[in-house]
């Protein structure tokens, strides 16, 4: 029996029922391959079905404002992502009545479509003989094939991205390329995977070689960069407070948070009373100053890691305009502020 065709057999009985599997409707399906880059399905899936209800079409998606699906996104992380898709659905309605490409060469050239994206909607949606290519496919195919290159290099991305398209079934594209990601997420797992059930046990050369755990081969990323944060939270004797939002480039873009001071190291009270005697919100007010947390709270991204502290600072009344606390949660905010106002019962 082929590759492809064990694969797919084995695809038939051990794939997941989902929302996505049950359309070819490009809209959907974009939707959930942007919604689980960098997400797993138990986690995306909830905000899969949000954003269905939420923005059924589209158009519903298009006439949106960016705060709503921002608010929607939250907790998602990597931003650019919700930024993007709604980007993309302005551009697709306004530009193309609507109607998605049919086609990879096309859909690549959307904002916030790579390579995988391209190719899961060209074959999921049109049938395109386009092999789709994501951790979960390196991953197997790396162990099957005994292939140590470098899964981030732009050598192993072409010879995966070969690799694959030569395998693709060719009258199923759609079934080949969901089988061989479901079979990478649910089988070939990362860690532990039970080979002893592997349809393709007897051909694969990890397996025969006892290298399971050292494929796929990755080279070492660059060391996370520190960063201090510190968050002022303004508490108003009317309840208002303020929040401010990020504009330009760079993590979080558009989303709302307290005003923040980045320092170069872990901010005390000595520090931290001497910078806000200077701070424009605070230099000629009155206001107690609290700290929320002595131990900083680490949010580790993908290339740095915030080492975030919460001051907490009580004032009559507001040097700016506030927002109510009550209405904070209409705001998207990061999840590091959104986890801090649950605490703090904001």
């Amino acid at each position: 029996m082929t590759l492809n065709k064990t694969l797919t057999n084995w695809y038939s009985v051990n794939k997941r029922d989902l929302p996505w599997r049950r359309t070819k409707n490009p809209y959907f399906i974009w939707l959930s391959e942007i919604i689980l880059q960098q997400t797993k399905i138990e986690q995306g899936l909830p905000y899969y079905e949000a954003f269905v209800t939420n923005f059924p079409t589209i158009f519903s998606l298009a006439d949106a404002k960016e705060s709503e699906v921002l608010k929607l996104w939250q907790g998602l992380g990597y931003y650019s992502r919700a930024r993007n898709l709604h980007a993309t659905a302005k551009y697709v309605v306004s530009e193309l009545d609507g109607v998605f490409p049919d086609n990879y060469k096309d859909l690549i050239k959307l904002k916030g479509i790579g390579d995988y994206t391209a190719s899961a909607i060209a074959s999921i949606s049109f049938d395109e003989v386009c092999a789709v290519v994501d951790g979960n496919v390196y991953r197997a195919f790396s162990r099957y094939f005994g292939i140590d290159t470098p899964i981030n290099s732009s050598q192993g991305q072409k010879e995966f991205k070969a690799l694959a398209q030569k395998l693709i079934d060719k009258e199923d594209p759609a079934e080949f390329n969901q089988a061989i990601m479901e079979f990478g997420a649910r089988q070939c797992k990362p860690k532990n995977p039970d080979c002893t059930v592997c349809p393709l046990q007897n051909g694969c050369v990890a397996l025969q070689k006892n290298t399971i755990t050292q494929l796929p081969v990755k080279k070492k990323s660059q060391k996370a960069a520190k960063k201090y944060f510190n968050f002022l939270v303004f508490v108003s004797s009317d309840k208002k407070t303020i929040l401010q939002k990020r504009e330009g480039k760079g993590i979080w873009q558009n989303l709302y948070q307290f005003p923040l001071i980045e320092s170069k190291e872990s901010m005390n009270y000595t520090t931290m009373t001497s910078y806000l005697n200077t701070h424009t919100l605070t230099k000629d007010a009155l206001f107690t100053l609290s700290l929320y947390n002595e131990e900083p709270i680490v949010h580790k991204l993908s290339h740095q890691h915030l080492y975030t502290k919460f001051w907490i600072l009580e004032i009559d009344t507001l040097p700016v305009e506030g927002v109510l606390i009550e209405k904070t949660k209409e705001y998207p905010v990061p999840v590091l502020v959104s986890n801090f106002m649950k605490s703090f019962n904001f």
